[in-house]
């Protein structure tokens, strides 16, 4: 090729690159299209389309049949045509971590994963509340890959006074809302009281107590975590039957013995206290993927994910350990497997009784814990709520539209409709038909408020982050 020819292909090369619209990666624009995808609504509805979705100053501004005329004029545009797109997720159940087991862990190893399992909301039930603040501030300037983030003070007060002052305290702050642990009930009702006063949602994390599903429905808890306090309320003798020597501060006693806890639980009662929670407008956040080891603890221990993604902190805090939380997996055994087996069939049976009432069921991971991974324990959950017997665009609803709504902000996000949050995700493959299909690098992108998220670039920037913490420790 002569000089001059190698000059004018180049020329035209680059003449080529420049008429191709930018990268929107990262990138906070006044506006983006994204065309030609089929959409799934978040409603309980179908896909249509193919459309085209325009997106302005981070909301959906127009949805219309693919190729149709506007006068809207991008900066920047992805190409869907063949892929699918769905509301981004709400994940109601999730812990900001920057250490596990005294190990340093980046913060954005947690906020890139989650914005690549499609996650573009989070609802932060306990961390460093001041670090936690300053992450929502930059995740709601674009200054930071980030969720959303609606950020839930943790409170355990131990008096009414110290109830009361706890909530004020956490609204001064700038708190979105509250969650509490076990509290005697002369407590529970001060705290609700007070937080009911200024507008503060707030999520349960029942455990072994004085109160349980009837204090939430009396009180209009936002939603009840997990699931204990809601067979509690069923239980015939109003305790269940531990051994002499239970002791629910050791937390093997603890999981083993709430393995056997649903079976003990009368039906009918639990339809009641079902109904009630329904018409009391309790939400159920059932996380079913946290305890998922409890089943199966070797399958738990070996998931393909954890070669390239798993984070030295995290490898070591899962580790058997009755010192950190959720690590009791120190003498399992095929008993324990088979009971909790057993527990997640009547589980999931209650949710879809629950469900059939009119229940609101949402999607949260509680990851961090018990061998799950920031966004692969949340994609996890719509698994489980597809084995729990609900259609998967059933699932999508839990996991979109159902989370919006019990943050109080369902006519803001949570559906994919003109006027509302542009969350969205770029799938390449049908999620319906395989939710398989939303573990990376599954997903394409991930917007977020109008801003796009490459989903490989952000694994790509997690996996260099766990091979420099591997490195490091060797």
């Amino acid at each position: 090729m002569s000089l001059f020819r190698a000059v004018a292909w180049i020329s035209l090369v680059a003449l080529s690159l420049a008429a191709q619209p930018p990268s929107p990666h990262a990138r906070k624009l006044a506006r983006l299209a994204i065309r030609g995808g089929l959409v799934l609504e978040g409603n309980g509805t179908p896909y249509s389309g193919p459309k085209d979705i325009l997106i302005e100053n981070g909301k959906i501004v127009n949805i219309l049949a693919s190729g149709a005329k506007s006068a809207f004029v991008p900066e920047a545009e992805i190409d869907a045509r063949g892929k699918f797109i769905l509301p981004g997720f709400v994940n109601l159940h999730a812990h900001i971590q920057d250490e596990r087991a005294g190990i340093p862990m980046p913060v954005d190893y947690c906020l890139k994963l989650w914005l690549a399992c499609g996650i573009t909301t989070i609802r932060d039930v306990g961390s460093n509340f001041d670090k936690s603040k300053t992450l929502r501030s930059e995740s709601a300037s674009g200054s930071r890959p980030a969720p959303h983030i609606f950020l839930y003070r943790a409170i355990s007060p131990k008096t009414p006074a110290e109830a009361i002052a706890a909530v004020r305290e956490a609204h001064d702050q700038g708190a979105d809302g509250l969650k509490f642990f076990g509290q005697w009930r002369d407590v529970m009702q001060a705290m609700s009281d007070e937080a009911n006063s200024f507008g503060l949602r707030r999520a349960h994390h029942a455990g072994v107590e004085e109160t349980n599903a009837w204090d939430d429905i009396r009180n209009k808890t936002a939603s009840i975590e997990h699931w204990y306090g809601i067979p509690d309320a069923a239980l015939p003798d109003g305790v269940q039957h531990f051994p002499p020597a239970y002791n629910y501060d050791n937390e093997l006693d603890r999981f083993r013995y709430a393995g056997r806890l649903w079976r003990e639980a009368d039906p009918k009662r639990l339809t009641e206290v079902l109904k009630a929670m329904v018409n009391a407008q309790v939400a159920w956040d059932p996380t079913l993927s946290i305890y998922e080891a409890s089943r199966d603890i070797e399958k738990a221990q070996n998931q393909p994910q954890f070669r390239d993604y798993l984070h030295p902190a995290l490898e070591e805090f899962f580790r058997p350990n009755l010192r950190n939380h959720g690590s009791y997996f120190v003498d399992w055994t095929t008993a324990d497997e088979v009971y909790w087996k057993e527990n997640y069939r009547i589980w999931m049976q209650a949710l879809r009784e629950f469900e059939s009432l009119g229940g609101v069921i949402t999607t949260g991971e509680d990851a961090g814990f018990i061998y799950k991974m920031q966004g692969y324990g949340y994609l996890r959950e719509l698994e489980l709520h597809q084995e729990a017997g609900f259609p998967p665009v059933k699932v999508v609803q839990h996991a979109t539209q159902n989370g919006a709504r019990v943050l109080g902000r369902e006519n803001e996000f949570g559906r994919l409709r003109p006027g509302w949050q542009a969350d969205l995700i770029i799938v390449n493959k049908n999620p319906l038909e395989n939710f398989k299909a939303l573990y990376p690098p599954g997903i394409e992108w991930t917007v977020k408020g109008g801003i796009a998220y490459h989903a490989p670039t952000l694994m790509s920037d997690v996996k260099e982050m766990v091979a420099k913490a591997r490195a490091a420790t060797h």
